[in-house]
This record gives C-alpha cells, structure tokens and sequence, in this order.
C-alpha cells in the first residue's frame, strides 16, 4: 500500500507533462493501451480464464465507462491546477462512497458518519475556492473525478466475487481501448483541442507510456496489499499519497499548497480517518453481537 502511495503520483505527474503537448482524450486513451499491453502476458502467465457471463461483461464496460470518465476529468485538471490541489478534492470519494453505499445497497451508515462525510465535503470546499478563483470551473473536475471513482469502486464490488483482479484489469483497459480508439479516430482532424490527436514528439512519448505503465504498477500494488490485508487496515495509509504528491509537485513543478489548502488537506484526511476508525468500531461491536 505505501508502494501505491509513492507510485500513484507519478501517474499524475506523467499525465501533467504529457498534457503540455498531448490532448486530455489521448492521454487517457494511453492509459489503457498501454494498461493492456501490460496486463496481457500477466493473465497469461497466470493462466487464467478469459470467459465472462453477460452480466460481468456488462459490469466490465460499465466499470471502463466510469474509469474513462474518472481519469479523463482529472488529467484535465492537473493540465492546470498543481497535482496536491486536485488529489486533495478527489479525496472526498470516500465520502461519496459511503452515501452511495447507504442509499444503493442499505449499507448501515450511522449519524457520525454522515457527520463527518459532511465536514469533508467543507474541506474540499477549502481547496476548491482559491483554485475557482486561479483556475476557473477546471477546479470543479477533480470533484467530477470523485464521483466518477466512486460510481467505479461500486461496480468493482460488484465483480471482484465474479473475477479475478488481473483478468477484470484486463478486461476493463480493453473494454477502454474499444471505446476510446475510435473516438480519437473519429476526432483526428477535428481542431477540437482536448479530443484531437496529434503525433507525440521527443519524451512526449515517455509521458504517455508513464501514465499507463504507472497506473498498472499502482493498481497492482494496491491489489496485493487488498490480498493480504483488510481494506480498514490499508485505508489509513492511503492519505499518504498526499503526501507523495505533494512532494512530487514540488519537486518536478515547483507547486506548493497554500495555508488554506493545506488546512482544507487537513480536514479531508481528519474527516476521512474518523470515517475509517467508525468503520472499525462498528464492525467490532457486529462481531461481538454475533459471538453472543
């Protein structure tokens, strides 16, 4: 988990340089290109089955559609705002998550919870206001990328009983490759700036590889760490990729968070940790309820 910390980054990083030359709609094509590319001799290896049922193929293209959807919106905002900014709003999927869990499948959410996904919301509205001021609605899209992940995550619960990981990995970079190669196909020539190809040139080239090699390599950290241990253990270490990528911002793009990013950073992970250690507790008291 702390591999994907450090390594999720550096996929921001390489769509942020890539986006001074390489249009929004390419750079997220590459993603699952190259994702694909990657994963293909790792389901082969593993020898693991290539059939799906109807449902998982739809639950495979849908899982793709919000992927597509997700990334796009936040390599269209890291073109602009500095990558800790939009991470920082992006982090209020937990909180989507949680509600959508509530009002989709009648997960038990408590008051507290509700709270305290309510008090991160205002601290994404801390990082959002001076970035609408600097950037205009681009400051909006990370919001987008929340949902956008969120509905993601959702679909993934749904599959991870009908799937092995690398195969629904797989999967879901085809299914993009499918979806996004003829829209860039169907835009070339277009003169519509974020849809339109255009032929990398010099590291350009290095920048779209990175953002499909370092998406792959991240997910598949993150996929391990999940195989062996619970997702309320790892939650916790997931804010340090803040960390990371603010580090990494500074470092390659000179960019620094503000004091109110900073504190809006600070009441996004506080909110989010109490969520996690509610989580805990109430999976605790079931446990013993159902002792007795």
């Amino acid at each position: 988990m702390l591999a994907f910390c450090v390594l999720a980054p550096l996929l921001d990083v390489s769509s942020k340089l890539a986006a001074a030359t390489i249009p929004v709609g390419q750079i997220t094509a590459a993603r699952f290109v190259v994702q694909g590319l990657m994963m293909l001799p790792v389901v082969l290896i593993m020898g693991l089955g290539w059939r799906m049922t109807r449902n998982a193929i739809g639950l495979v293209t849908v899982r793709a559609v919000f992927l597509i959807a997700s990334t796009y919106t936040f390599v269209a905002a890291v073109k602009i705002m500095p990558i800790a900014d939009a991470l920082a709003i992006a982090f209020v999927e937990p909180f989507i998550l949680l509600i959508l869990g509530r009002l989709l499948f009648g997960d038990e959410v408590g008051p507290r919870r509700i709270a305290a996904s309510a008090v991160g919301f205002v601290g994404a509205l801390m990082v959002i206001q001076p970035s609408l001021v600097a950037f205009g609605f681009v400051a909006l899209y990370p919001l987008g990328t929340a949902f956008f992940f969120a509905f993601y995550m959702l679909v993934t619960r749904q599959l991870a009983v009908k799937m092995h990981p690398a195969t629904m990995q797989l999967h879901t970079s085809l299914a993009g490759v499918v979806m996004l190669v003829p829209v860039m196909w169907a835009f070339d020539g277009t003169a519509i700036a974020e849809l339109d190809p255009v032929l990398p040139q010099g590291l350009a080239w290095l920048w779209l590889f990175g953002v499909g090699f370092w998406a792959c390599l991240s997910h598949i950290c993150m996929t391990y760490a999940l195989k062996f241990a619970p997702s309320a253990t790892l939650a916790p270490l997931h804010y340090l990729e803040i960390v990371a990528a603010v580090g990494l911002g500074y470092i390659v793009f000179s960019d620094f968070p503000n004091a109110m990013t900073w504190a809006g950073i600070s009441v996004i992970v506080a909110s989010g940790l109490y969520i996690i250690h509610r989580e805990r507790a109430s999976s605790r008291a079931r446990r013993l309820s159902d002792v007795r």
